[in-house]
């Protein structure tokens, strides 16, 4: 039954979230990415994320993207972050297919960690950014 489904850990996909210029609105963003680090492609990848902070009881509206085809050692931009939803922890529930087998994890950036200072280099995005493993 439940106990007899095995779910293998996630290992070289994260998510980051990165500050940078947009050259269309003039103006500097906060975007989602996922990144796969992986030697291997991988496909169906479906992300639901959402921001919420418990304390205040408020809810964003629950987001879904979908990736067809994410090849090794490359990255998405999965979405903006609007400056409100900083404010609150955000996740972002990563499930996809590496050859016939299924992963899902669970990304959190906790209220508070997307900011400024908190900004770190990326080497394969090679922008700033904070990541969640």
């Amino acid at each position: 039954m439940k106990k007899d489904i095995e779910i293998p850990v996630v290992k070289d996909v994260f998510m980051a979230v990165v500050k940078e210029y947009n050259d269309e609105f003039k103006c500097n963003d906060w975007n989602a990415y996922i990144v796969n680090n992986k030697a291997e492609l991988i496909e169906m990848v479906l992300i639901v994320s959402k921001g919420y902070d418990e304390d205040q009881m408020i809810e964003t509206a629950v987001l879904r993207h979908k990736i067809e085809k994410l090849p090794s050692k490359s990255y998405a931009k999965v979405e903006l972050l609007q400056e409100d939803v900083l404010k609150l922890t955000n996740f972002f529930n990563v499930t996809f297919f590496e050859g016939t087998t299924m992963f899902d994890k669970k990304y959190v950036f906790k209220k508070g960690a997307i900011k400024e200072s908190a900004l770190r280099h990326i080497p394969l995005l090679n922008k700033k950014g904070i990541i969640v493993h």
